[in-house]
């Protein structure tokens, strides 16, 4: 499974708009400007996080993105699953039953598939580790990686720009 770069796109967009410190809309223009991104695009990936209840949007002019919650309500699994949907990365298609053991009865792979169970179990762990991280925690860490990182996105958008 590739996770797409929406949703790094998404995440992203989320520390931003907290960052920014703004009590109004911010247009996909201007988060794209910030990070180099089309703007259309960039909408359309942010669209999922609106329907999932982490952005509320606002159309018109004066219209665009802002927080629906604090970071801390968000996590990683939250704007993952906004984006890709919930569906399983591991789709067990059970060929244990094909080839040599096609003739088997049924009553031979009544046992799950050791495969299968392996890769749920590790997908289920990964999925509680990206639940577990709010996005508040991530904000946190970058903003010790690079301390005035809140004062430089605030000054940046403070410019006029699209």
């Amino acid at each position: 499974m590739k996770i797409s770069e929406g949703v790094e796109w998404a995440a992203h967009c989320c520390l931003l708009l907290d960052w920014m410190g703004v009590d109004a809309p911010v247009s996909t223009a201007r988060l794209a400007a910030g990070y180099g991104l089309p703007p259309a695009y960039l909408n359309k990936q942010l669209q999922p996080l609106v329907k999932a209840g982490i952005l509320t949007s606002t159309a018109g002019k004066k219209g665009g993105f802002r927080l629906a919650k604090g970071l801390k309500d968000i996590t990683l699994m939250d704007v993952l699953t906004a984006i890709e949907g919930p569906a399983e990365a591991f789709q067990c298609a059970e060929i244990r039953q094909h080839g040599v053991w096609g003739d088997e009865p049924a009553s031979a792979f009544r046992a799950p598939c050791a495969i299968d169970t392996a890769m749920r179990g590790a997908e289920l762990e990964w999925r509680r580790a990206l639940a577990a991280q709010s996005l508040a925690a991530i904000q946190q860490n970058a903003e010790l990686q690079a301390p005035n990182l809140r004062t430089q996105v605030q000054e940046w958008y403070r410019e006029p720009r699209p």
